[in-house]
């Protein structure tokens, strides 16, 4: 059956009707729940692709002599110079799509062929996930409550660019969010508003920065701090300053797994025990796309899969979310060859998380003091039950939720 917005979208192409192309580009973009939009010139024609669920895929191909006027509109929408095209610009368009407020982040790009441009998109009527709809289970479930309830420390989530790092500190400010707590925020951009949390946009051009809004910040009697991201030490000492002066401090950082992100924090030149002293827990997150549940299909892993399956099980500690009984005669789920009308022929519909926790025990304390390489400090977490991304992402692929493929290609390994 054809899709009504896509045969909207190819109409008002036919007839050259801009505004009603860049309607209709978005309709279907928040039909598929896309989160960008790419809108690429290239030599002879203009392409569009959506980011669903973390792949980028075609849409469609319109004529390139469209391309000028579509991309002067939505700089106008946008507030941007319309006579300015030799310089990348940033705006942002709040409009309304079937009555559902959407936020959109524009970014524009010089090109040989022409201005690129990439929308990311924001539906505003989604609600930020609850705790339990992260895909924290069992021990990390656990330990994420534990640590989150402290009155003071430090929290930091890592992982890539999209891998859901923000959407993790929101559900745990939403968790947190009651009229005797003073919440406060420093992000850029600011991706969702939430009633009851003093949100402040960061604004380096103008020379207020994350250190800037942290240092504010302990002049306005926060219980909860959450900083957009760490980047730098100025930044880090600051927010150990605030988690041992008594707030609970959350925030981001860019790397790959829960062990690095000490390695990155001692490489700040952060003394290490202070670095002991202020953060509770790390975790390290990715986003796996969630097989269609109308079209999977069961099979017996290969020889090779099972193998890897038992590698990376072999120094597992029971957890009681986790059937065990998986493990002894696994069966792995692949999607749909051509998937179904549920996923739109995709086989995923939806992600969930894989999570690394690593809780800062006095045994891992004691391995960072004494100058560990990371690599021990990974074998100290395990022992003490800690699950990797990567057994996390194979306990939920042995469940059904995912595919051994979608887990090692998020892992690289």
């Amino acid at each position: 059956m054809p899709n009504e917005k896509l045969q909207k979208l190819q109409e008002s192409i036919v007839i050259g009707n801009v505004p009603m192309i860049i309607e209709s580009m978005m309709a279907l973009a928040l039909e598929k729940s896309a989160s960008d939009i790419h809108i690429e010139p290239h030599k002879s024609t203009v392409q569009l692709r959506y980011r669903v669920d973390g792949v980028l895929g075609v849409v469609l191909e319109y004529p390139l002599n469209l391309h000028p006027a579509l991309v002067s509109k939505i700089k106008i929408m946008s507030n941007l110079k319309i006579d300015e095209s030799r310089i990348p610009q940033d705006g942002r368009i709040t409009t309304f799509i079937e009555n559902i407020e959407v936020d959109l982040r524009v970014s524009t790009l010089p090109t040989s062929a022409g201005e690129k441009i990439v929308m990311r998109m924001i539906d505003k009527s989604k609600k930020i996930p609850s705790v339990e709809h992260l895909g924290l289970v069992g021990y990390n479930y656990k330990l994420f409550l534990d640590s989150i309830t402290q009155p003071n420390g430090i929290i930091l989530t890592s992982g890539p660019t999209g891998s859901g790092k923000t959407t993790t500190m929101y559900a745990a400010m939403g968790y947190l969010n009651t009229p005797e707590k003073n919440i406060m925020t420093f992000e850029d951009p600011i991706e969702n508003q939430m009633e009851g949390l003093n949100q402040s946009q960061i604004r380096s051009d103008i020379g207020y920065t994350f250190a800037n809004g942290l240092r504010t910040a302990l002049r306005q009697d926060p219980d909860i701090i959450m900083v957009g991201e760490i980047r730098d030490r100025e930044t880090i000492d600051i927010a150990i300053e605030a988690s041992l002066t008594g707030h609970l401090v959350l925030s981001t950082i860019h790397t790959n797994s829960a062990v690095e992100t000490i390695t990155r924090i001692l490489n700040m030149k952060v003394p290490d025990f202070l670095l002991v002293a202020s953060v509770n827990l790390i975790i390290a997150q990715r986003l796996a796309r969630k097989l269609c549940d109308h079209c999977k299909v069961a099979r017996p892993p290969s020889a090779d899969a099972q193998k890897r399956i038992q590698e990376a099980f072999n120094s597992f500690t029971p957890d009681q979310s986790f059937d065990m009984a998986l493990l002894n005669d696994p069966i792995m789920y692949e999607p749909a060859s051509d998937g179904c009308e549920h996923c739109d022929n995709l086989g995923y519909k939806g992600r969930i998380g894989i999570y690394e926790v690593l809780r800062m025990s006095e045994k891992v304390k004691k391995g960072i003091l004494e100058g560990l390489p990371g690599f021990e400090i990974q074998r100290i977490a395990s022992e003490e039950g800690m699950l990797t991304l990567e057994q996390d992402g194979l306990m939920k692929a042995l469940q059904g939720q995912t595919s051994l493929e979608e887990v090692y290609k998020l892992i690289k390994r």
